[in-house]
């Protein structure tokens, strides 16, 4: 268990590395993602039938869409997540490129498909490290939802910009074992 008087120091670590992150990406093409596909199609595939969660990527995020198309053409059945109310885990319905979406809160957006359990996740970040811990934008949705899903393959995607030293991270902060920019994946240290 952590000490109460650790939780306000990580909070405002967090805080204040959330805003250095979203400075960093700003300067960031979203179109890199066509990069990051290829590379994640070369060293990093789904195994053939996966179920490939994705997201729908918001504001200055790099554009996953390319992958996820991709992906969708050579046979993965494509997951969207729902946001749920604070507290929760994500739940995902299928998507696949024409399909409906829906806007939820927080800015993201969500497939009306049937639902789905994933057995391969794209995971959206602020920053990341090389040893695979990864900030994200503070609502703890992806570290309630992976431990429900422990035989998933997990891939963390942004630009290679929001890479850092080292993340803040807390109890519950689930480590990825790679990380995809539009320079290549990386394979983590002591995550896994």
């Amino acid at each position: 268990m952590v000490a109460p008087h650790f939780l306000p120091n990580l909070n405002e670590r967090k805080r204040a590395a959330r805003k250095r992150a979203k400075a960093a990406r700003e300067g960031c093409d979203p179109a890199l993602g066509g990069d990051l596909a290829r590379h994640v199609l070369a060293s990093y595939p789904p195994p053939d039938g996966a179920i490939v969660a994705g997201y729908w990527p918001m504001g200055t995020e790099i554009d996953i869409l390319p992958l996820l198309i991709a992906l969708h053409e050579f046979g993965h059945r494509i997951a969207l997540p729902v946001t749920p109310k604070r507290g929760a885990a994500l739940s995902f319905r299928a998507w696949h490129p024409g399909a409906a979406i829906v806007a939820e809160a927080f800015g993201t957006q969500r497939s009306t498909g049937e639902a789905l359990v994933p057995d391969f996740l794209l995971v959206p970040l602020l920053a990341f490290d090389r040893a695979g811990r990864r900030l994200g934008y503070g609502g703890g949705y992806y570290d309630r939802t992976l431990p429900l899903l422990p035989r998933a393959t997990l891939l963390g995607c942004g630009f290679a910009a929001q890479e850092v030293d080292e993340v803040p991270v807390g109890p519950y902060d689930i480590a990825l074992p790679a990380i995809a920019t539009e320079r290549g994946v990386t394979l983590c240290e002591g995550a896994g």
